[in-house]
């Protein structure tokens, strides 16, 4: 049977035509022999044009390498930029395609098993064999051995045992240094990290971490080899004659993740644990950054990069079989000639759960490639690579329909994104958490998490940017559709703001998020919704409802402004938003709760311990006394309520210092009143010191008539010279008030008030008879709402002063 290779689209068709083509003609015999002419056509015109050497395929002293990729087959033809923001602009997913990790050959069979799910997803290789189960997985690790450079993985880091053998024990400490200077005698100037296991009669058991290779370029196996060199050095040591000492390895790794992995477990089962210059490592983000900041530059870690872990993403909701069909022409494309196998990861058919990292929204492919070619080639992975990958495969999605663009995070002011030893996880429930191996690890996390916008700074970078900025313009004013012009004009002011910002002192190059006119504020509003639920207290179900119909306009109207790449933003902070008012309503429900509890307790009982308070003042002061003094404190816990709620940040600090005058006021109000007889609240001063300190200075005033009376002058004058400015547009040409006669105003407006009082106490006690309700004087019930004690002031205050001008 013929082929016709020109009948097939897609090049992996092709390539499966040509494997069937070829077992069904006898073998891989023919094919060997096609690719080793092609191999020595190729080699015969690199001698040929190299201008050098013995001229020909077999020349003495010649070094013939094949082809580089980029030769053997020409990368997609660059898409143009504006192009390319023009499709972003109009709601196309970037390109995502990342290199998760690299692996030896001894980890190809762990790599294909999660690739596979163990084996219960279908797994498809280069030349579109499906591989399904374990024992298919299992052949693959064979057939690519020969691929392999199977290098050892350099040993970078052991645990280790030490039992000390001492005459006398310490504690404290003395018992750490003389660990040290054990461990030190056996170790040398090798970084360790150890904590005292067990303490026993003459003996002390330590384990901890120590790094194989010495200052010096040593490097110890960790082995019962190692220990023996440790060991045969400690009993030459000095300490040897003061403590015996067995060394003992129990296991070794590679790299700094093994190193902070077994580390953090160290101090997760040890309270102290302390590394080799005493200093404590205290908790699991100590350990990290020892070994990262410390350890890390002694280790000199090598290891084996025989294949990859390479990973293309869409959005969720993309066409899982249009999508499975690009990343199979993505792979065919640009590793042609390499042994690979991929598997999709659907979150509709994932079996792995979520809380153990799987079922991701986003579809999503793995590929597991190895890193050299049957010729021999190796793969490159270099920025320049990585960003080919990216435009091969927003080409080959666009193909199967699905709208996908390469892009640059320079084109969009994006941060840089964190590698993989950064950052380690810490949940994998949903989008997966991580938390940075060091300080500058988490920045850089934060800011790529919350959307920072960053300018780089190069100037090859900053010239790219120019050309972004000309680019976005473009689109904005070519585009005819208004969401269009909108995105592209803000992702131009971005980068315009960034190179304002390039121009500031270097902690200040971070552009904060800025999302356009019309997000920022439908932001404002659905923040102003979502605060005023802070400041319910004890509402009704209608206006718990009104509230909540609020926030949801105000999150309609905000989703409406978002922008494509900041949709998973905004859906984390609606779900906040969302708990924030079901928290509200559940806290409305408590209320209610609590409403019908005292209600029962009210009519069993028909008192409650505030009323036996209140009759037990009554009894000792008198009603009068009490309700006059009651309500003097109700002032003066008006105000500290206020400064209370001022400090704590509930309201603006403008306010504060007229707050504490009226406390202040208060204070010494009730402080005369106690003087001039009322016994009530001599007795409440014992619990206030502020209003016993203004007793007491009070007293001490009354011993001193003409100093007081100076100053009540002045005082008196002052508050002549206040009400005079209060009444100057009513009142065209006051007339100057004497002594007397603001003597007598002061006491007719103290009387009048106390009328009015004692008129209010008995009409609230007639009305709270009745239903069995604490009288209106309760302190417990005076906690009215902030608005609504400004509201009531204003009108008192307008009352006076209304009863002031009429007298």
């Amino acid at each position: 049977m013929e082929i016709f290779f020109g009948a097939f689209t897609s090049e992996w068709e092709q390539r499966r035509a040509a494997l069937l083509h070829e077992m069904a003609s006898g073998g891989r015999g023919a094919v060997a022999e096609e690719e080793m002419r092609k191999r020595l056509n190729q080699m015969a015109l690199l001698g040929a044009g190299g201008g050098g050497g013995s001229g020909g395929a077999g020349g003495a002293g010649s070094r013939i390498r094949s082809a580089p990729r980029s030769q053997a087959m020409p990368a997609a033809a660059s898409r143009p930029m504006e192009a390319r923001l023009a499709g972003i602009a109009k709601g196309s997913q970037p390109a995502v395609v990342k290199m998760a990790s690299y692996g030896g050959g001894a980890r190809v069979g762990a790599m294909l098993n999660y690739v596979s799910r163990s084996g219960e997803l279908k797994v498809e290789d280069e030349n579109g064999r499906v591989l399904e189960g374990r024992e298919e997985l299992a052949r693959v690790r064979g057939d690519w051995d020969y691929l392999f450079q199977n290098r050892t993985e350099s040993r970078d880091i052991a645990s280790f045992s030490v039992e000390i053998a001492v005459s006398g024990l310490t504690s404290g400490d003395a018992l750490h240094e003389q660990v040290r200077s054990t461990l030190s005698s056996g170790f040398g100037d090798r970084r360790y990290a150890y904590a005292i296991a067990k303490i026993a009669d003459r003996s002390i058991s330590v384990t901890g971490l120590v790094v194989l290779r010495s200052g010096q370029g040593e490097r110890l196996t960790g082995d019962v080899k190692a220990a023996g060199i440790i060991q045969s050095r400690y009993d030459a040591s000095a300490a040897a004659s003061e403590a015996g000492a067995t060394f003992t390895f129990h296991g070794y790794g590679n790299g700094v993740e093994f190193g902070a992995s077994r580390l953090r477990d160290l101090v997760e089962q040890h309270q102290d644990v302390r590394d080799d210059r005493g200093r404590p490592v205290s908790d699991e983000k100590a350990a990290g950054d020892l070994v990262q900041k410390e350890w890390r530059g002694e280790l000199h870690s090598r290891k084996s990069r025989d294949v990859m872990h390479v990973i293309m993403s869409a959005r969720a909701g993309t066409d899982v079989a249009a999508f499975e069909r690009a990343a199979r022409d993505f792979l065919a494309h640009q590793f042609a000639g390499h042994r690979y196998i991929f598997a999709m990861h659907d979150p509709a058919s994932d079996p792995k759960e979520a809380g153990e990292g799987g079922k991701r929204p986003h579809v999503h492919a793995h590929a597991i490639v190895a890193m050299r070619s049957d010729a021999g080639d190796r793969i490159e992975t270099t920025p320049a690579v990585f960003r080919e990958w990216r435009s091969v495969m927003a080409e080959k999605a666009r193909e199967h329909g699905i709208a996908m663009e390469m892009t640059d995070r320079r084109e969009f002011a994006s941060p840089p994104a964190f590698t993989r030893t950064q950052v380690r996880p810490v949940s994998h429930n949903g989008r997966t958490e991580h938390v940075g191996t060091s300080e500058p690890a988490q920045a850089r996390y934060d800011a790529k998490r919350s959307g920072r916008r960053t300018i780089a700074k190069s100037d090859r970078s900053r010239q790219y940017i120019i050309l972004a900025q000309e680019s976005w313009q473009k689109v904005a004013v070519a585009s005819g559709d208004r969401q269009t012009v909108a995105y592209a004009t803000q992702q131009r002011e971005y980068l315009d703001t960034g190179f304002l910002a390039s121009t500031m002192p270097e902690s200040a190059r971070v552009i904060p998020v800025d999302f356009g006119s019309n997000f920022r504020a439908n932001l404002v509003t659905f923040q102003e919704m979502v605060l005023e639920g802070q400041e319910l207290r004890e509402t009704t179900r209608v206006e718990f409802e009104a509230y909540e119909k609020r926030v949801e306009t105000a999150l309609f109207k905000l989703e409406r402004t978002v922008a494509p790449d900041d949709r998973a933003d905004f859906d984390e902070v609606a779900g906040l938003a969302r708990d924030f008012v079901n928290q509200k309503r559940e806290l409305v429900e408590l209320y209610e709760q609590r409403k019908e509890t005292l209600a029962e307790q009210v009519s069993e009982e028909g008192r409650d311990p505030v009323n036996e308070e209140w009759d037990a003042a009554v009894a000792k002061h008198g009603e009068a006394v009490v309700e006059v003094g009651n309500e003097a404190l109700i002032d003066i816990d008006h105000y500290r309520q206020g400064l209370d709620r001022i400090e704590a940040g509930e309201f603006s600090t403008d306010g504060k210092e007229a707050m504490q005058a009226g406390l202040d006021q208060a204070i010494q109000r009730a402080a005369q009143m106690a003087i001039e007889g009322n016994s009530y609240l001599r007795d409440v001063a014992e619990q206030d010191p502020d209003l016993q300190r203004s007793i007491d200075q009070a007293e001490i005033n009354a011993d001193r008539p003409s100093e007081v009376k100076d100053k009540a002058e002045t005082s008196t004058a002052e508050i002549v010279d206040e009400r005079q400015r209060d009444l100057r547009v009513e009142v065209p040409d006051p007339t100057p008030v004497d002594n007397d006669a603001l003597e007598a105003l002061e006491l007719a407006s103290t009387v009048d008030a106390t009328n009015r009082l004692q008129d209010r106490l008995n009409k609230d006690r007639e009305t709270a008879q009745p239903t069995g309700e604490t009288t209106r004087s309760d302190p417990a019930q005076q906690h009215i709402p902030r608005l609504e004690e400004l509201e009531q002031e204003q009108i008192e205050q307008k009352e006076r002063d209304r009863d002031d001008r009429d007298r």
